[in-house]
């Protein structure tokens, strides 16, 4: 069964960074692929970030160059790094696993297969 425990969240200023984590059980990062997501109140859940079985990442627009995915594979943990945090990243961030079959999954699909963790609240202030 698995299982995917996020930790990390927390209220920062503007500029800031945190670390999120994702403890994952009853799994293996080769035959799953991870992601995070986030949900705004009244918004709905978006994909931030995720990584595939063979390493390959990929993120939204609004956080490239800002938010680094990486997975630690003797921790079975997955990590999300955000600096130069904005209050449009408030939210709550949800950690995802897909088993893959090595071919990308959209986000639709994500929504639909993904087993989720409870979340963790990121709050960036003005």
């Amino acid at each position: 069964q698995v299982q995917l425990v996020e930790s990390g969240g927390g209220l920062v200023q503007t500029g800031g960074s945190l670390r999120l984590s994702c403890e994952a059980s009853g799994l293996t990062f080769d035959t799953y692929a991870m992601a995070w997501f986030r949900q705004a109140p009244g918004k709905e859940r978006e994909g931030v970030a995720r990584i595939e079985i063979d390493g390959e990442t990929a993120y939204a627009e609004s956080v490239k160059g800002r938010f680094t995915i990486s997975q630690d594979y003797a921790k079975n943990t997955l990590y999300l790094q955000m600096n130069s945090l904005k209050p449009d990243d408030t939210a709550m961030y949800y950690c995802a696993a897909v088993r893959s079959g090595g071919v990308p999954i959209t986000t639709p699909e994500w929504i639909k297969l993904a087993t989720w963790g409870q979340g963790t609240q990121v709050t960036v202030s003005s």
